[in-house]
């Protein structure tokens, strides 16, 4: 049983690469010295957590210890030192590493006929087995299954427990908003009491996804996108979901119930006849078949590709925009909807290739100071970005995609240091040499670090009400390799002290150049509002 120790990590267990990231921690490989076995290992930054940080990371760690399935990443350790705690997972087989190795395979054969049936139920045996201990993920999303290997019939696993809740029983109560938009369930988006039904609504987003390459629920206005949910507005557009069977139908509606207690549970679900009797009643989906439909939706849906650094769009729209820039000959081995897999590939990996490239709109939202992107949004994690950047080495136009998203993300970043009031991350984020004009600095050209300083040790307090910020429509330009500009109007809402919203907005541009692989802030110009709420 995992348990939290007093050993140091260093002395029992070897770290290596980067797998991921997040605001206050890091996962990275690891092997454990005394037996070479691989693990993952989440590191994190104590330091910077508040007490409601710590308590979510007990949290975190208990859940995990609880949850022993298959379909579960599993805890294996748990070590706190001074300023950083390890918690050490089995280590899974992430997206890229498995897709990168596919595109390298020499001879491939024909295309694959791939139980959709049984991946979900794999999903939903995770599930299940996180409602019977009294667990309630609130997270489900592609982005949060892994494969426990490359061969062929591995397991999927659920990942990342983070916004996790226990709860009793069937207990329904308010626990806060959070979720990831696309996947979060009418009853969070009303603000009502909720428990475990939310999970299997992202279940139904989860397979609507999978059969058809495309979400039930989607709008570029997150406004418009909460009514759709909220009213519950999807259907089963002709000709895509002609070749999808009644009963799958009839699980996705039962799934994507709008009133809570009426929504089918993840053991019913498990006894669905699409589920028990796939070999009878889950019909095999042609994918060729399934690219011929999502043409046609994007058609009829008028979806576009606004520009080749936003592929946030449909899947279709995603792949016309890769494949475009591949010889003709290469395009189908690229296109994840027509890739020809070899049988040494299980079913699942198919299902992560179209669950990852069809919706992974937004990153996690929370109730606490956050940066949201709106018109080119990414996961902090495992970026879409990341995605195409191993397949395309630099001398093809989509590696620019890639540094284009690595700027807005930096942005994001340092808006966000901003609004923690967290000088010291700002400061690691930018040059000691930046200039700037701002407002505050009445129309002076101001160097450094310093002047800043001042607003972050005042007004920007630990203790200020939530910040929320939007970047609309940020526009990067490339200067070269290492040297970019990105231009983006900002908007600040926040509560003032009689509990009154508020709403600013400035104009800013900032250049960023790139030294030792790293990205820093070097000049920036705001006009408008000031950054900081003053009353």
């Amino acid at each position: 049983m995992a348990s939290t120790t007093c050993t140091r990590f260093t002395d029992e267990y070897q770290l290596y690469e980067e797998l991921g990231k997040g605001a206050f921690s890091v996962v990275r490989r690891c092997l454990k010295i005394s037996t070479g076995q691989e693990y993952a290992a989440k590191i994190i930054n104590t330091k910077k957590l508040s007490a409601r940080d710590h308590q979510k990371l007990e949290r975190e760690a208990r859940i995990c210890r609880l949850l022993k399935h298959p379909n579960i990443v599993r805890l294996h350790d748990s070590i706190s030192e001074e300023g950083v705690h390890y918690l050490v997972f089995d280590f899974c087989i992430y997206f890229l590493t498995v897709l990168a190795e596919l595109f390298n395979l020499s001879s491939l054969a024909s295309l694959l006929y791939l139980s959709h049936s049984h991946c979900i139920q794999q999903i939903l045996e995770s599930v299940n087995h996180c409602h019977l201990n009294g667990i309630v993920h609130r997270d489900l999303k592609p982005e949060n299954l892994l494969l426990a290997s490359k061969l062929k019939g591995a397991a999927v696993k659920l990942a990342d427990f983070g916004l996790a809740i226990e709860v009793q029983g069937d207990q329904q109560a308010w626990f806060g908003f959070a979720g990831t938009p696309g996947y979060l369930s009418p009853e969070v988006l009303r603000k009502e009491p909720y428990g475990k039904p939310v999970d299997m609504w992202a279940c139904g987003v989860i397979l609507y996804i999978l059969l058809v390459g495309y979400p039930p629920f989607w709008d570029e206005d997150q406004h418009r996108l909460y009514q759709q949910i909220k009213a519950g507005a999807y259907d089963f557009p002709s000709p895509e979901w002609d070749t999808v069977t009644p009963e799958a139908k009839d699980l996705i509606n039962k799934m994507l119930t709008i009133n809570p207690a009426k929504r089918i549970t993840a053991a019913e679900a498990l006894k669905h006849p699409w589920i028990c009797q796939r070999s009878t009643v889950a019909s095999m989906m042609h994918r060729q078949e399934t690219v011929e439909c999502l043409k046609k939706f994007n058609a009829r849906r008028k979806l576009k590709v606004r520009n080749t650094e936003s592929c946030k769009c449909t899947f279709m729209s995603t792949c016309r925009a890769v494949t475009s820039r591949l010889p003709p000959t290469q395009r189908n081995a690229w296109c994840p909807l027509t890739l020809q897999l070899t049988t040494t590939f299980s079913d699942t990996l198919y299902l992560v290739i179209l669950f990852y490239l069809s919706f992974s709109p937004y990153a996690p939202l929370y109730q606490e100071p956050q940066t949201t992107v709106i018109h080119n949004p990414t996961d902090g994690n495992k970026s879409f970005v990341q995605f195409f950047t191993v397949f395309f080495p630099p001398s093809l136009p989509l590696c620019a995609l890639a540094r284009k998203q690595e700027i807005i993300k930096v942005t994001e970043l340092l808006i966000e240091a901003i609004n923690n009031g967290d000088f010291e991350a700002y400061t690691k984020i930018c040059d000691p040499g930046l200039t700037s004009f701002e407002p505050e600095a009445l129309g002076n050209l101001v160097e450094g670090t310093d002047f800043h300083r001042f607003y972050f040790e005042n007004s920007l307090s630990k203790g200020h009400k939530p910040i929320h910020t939007i970047l609309l429509n940020p526009h990067v330009h490339l200067i070269g390799e290492d040297a970019a500009c990105i231009a983006y109007i900002r908007l600040t809402q926040y509560m003032d002290v009689n509990n009154m919203p508020h709403t600013m907005q400035s104009e800013e541009t900032r250049v960023w150049h790139r030294r030792d692989g790293k990205w820093q802030n070097i000049h920036f110009h705001r006009s408008g509002s000031p950054t900081v709420p003053t009353k």
